[in-house]
């Protein structure tokens, strides 16, 4: 059984008329995914989606910030093989390198770090040789 309506309260309420206003102006006609069925139905209910959806549109991580500094470390080598020049190969290094001496040297939580700072000498060396290669295998 329903309930009647108390007295003193119209049919419409603040909210149905806010709603009912914004569909006669057209505010809901051009919606994203209008049409589409919902994504993730197929996926076990999770209570944190909301989170994870945020922080992956955010680029943000759970990683502890030891493995956050590896990863930092392992793109920069992945930079250094595409960097346009020396000069670049130094900055890229340079950069993480001072990142590792402060964890070196304050750890941060998290399991061990387990990098050195790259030299930065030898990885131009290494970079010259791989310029010069690809130089000689294109004539």
């Amino acid at each position: 059984m329903t309930e009647r309506k108390p007295p003193g309260i119209s049919f419409e309420t603040w909210a149905d008329r806010q709603i009912r206003e914004a569909e006669e102006r057209g505010a809901f006609a051009n919606l994203q995914g209008k049409g589409k069925p919902l994504p993730n139905l197929d996926r076990p209910y999770d209570d944190l989606w909301w989170v994870k959806e945020k922080m992956a549109r955010e680029n943000l991580s759970f990683l502890p910030p030891t493995l956050v500094l590896r990863k930092e470390a392992e793109d920069a080598l992945a930079a250094v093989e595409k960097a346009p020049s020396e000069r670049t190969v130094r900055e890229i290094l340079s950069e993480v390198n001072d990142k590792i001496r402060e964890a070196i040297r304050r750890p941060p939580p998290g399991p061990p770090l387990n990098l050195a700072p790259f030299d930065v000498d030898e990885a131009v060396r290494a970079w010259r040789e791989r310029r010069d290669r690809e130089r000689a295998e294109e004539d």
